[in-house]
């Protein structure tokens, strides 16, 4: 038969080890208490002894200061008066007409505008892309286009008139997270 020696719980006073050992008396920082106040009051005499050092410095000149006669006392705590301002910038500026050259091409569209959003492999998936577009409420329309690299169903939106007006419908796809459209100038 085993027994478990190391989780035994000691029965009581009377038990054999149980002496207790007493704990070593608690020392007093005696020296640690003398050093705080002694710090403590040098820095009060130190605080004292520089009470009167700060008066202005004509307080403590020896000889008298020879003052010119004047008809009315200032108020010493009176502002200098208001420098003059030298800059004229605001003048300027304000006369100032700016005058921009905008080209006429700049002013006309550069034609229709498409956006495409995705070319597939399959029919379905792009007839699928188109349905999503349908519920954001734009239509889009599939075109069958054949390259060198085989046959392609391209999703595509607009014509548009204005970039803008693409940019717009581009705006409110990305809103449900189809971020690949992209905006092109229409080709038949």
């Amino acid at each position: 038969m085993s027994r478990d020696y190391a989780n035994r719980k000691p029965r009581g006073p009377a038990s054999r080890g149980s002496r207790k050992k007493s704990a070593p008396p608690a020392r007093k920082p005696w020296l640690l208490i003398a050093i705080v106040v002694a710090a403590v009051a040098a820095f009060g005499y130190f605080l004292w002894s520089i009470k009167g050092s700060a008066e202005a410095p004509e307080a403590k000149q020896t000889e008298p200061k020879i003052q010119a006669a004047s008809p009315a006392k200032k108020d010493p705590n009176a502002l200098p008066p208001m420098p003059k301002e030298e800059w004229t910038y605001l003048e300027e500026l304000e006369k100032k007409q700016v005058e921009v050259d905008v080209p006429d091409d700049a002013m006309k569209s550069a034609g229709p505008y498409q956006m495409q959003c995705g070319s597939f492999r399959k029919q379905e998936q792009a007839e699928e892309m188109k349905a999503v577009i349908a519920f954001q409420g734009l239509e889009a329309q599939v075109r069958r286009v054949e390259g060198s690299s085989g046959v392609w169903f391209k999703v595509v939106l607009g014509p548009f008139e204005r970039k803008r007006d693409g940019e717009k419908a581009k705006h409110k796809l990305q809103s449900i997270g189809m971020n690949g459209c992209r905006i092109w100038l229409w080709q038949n």
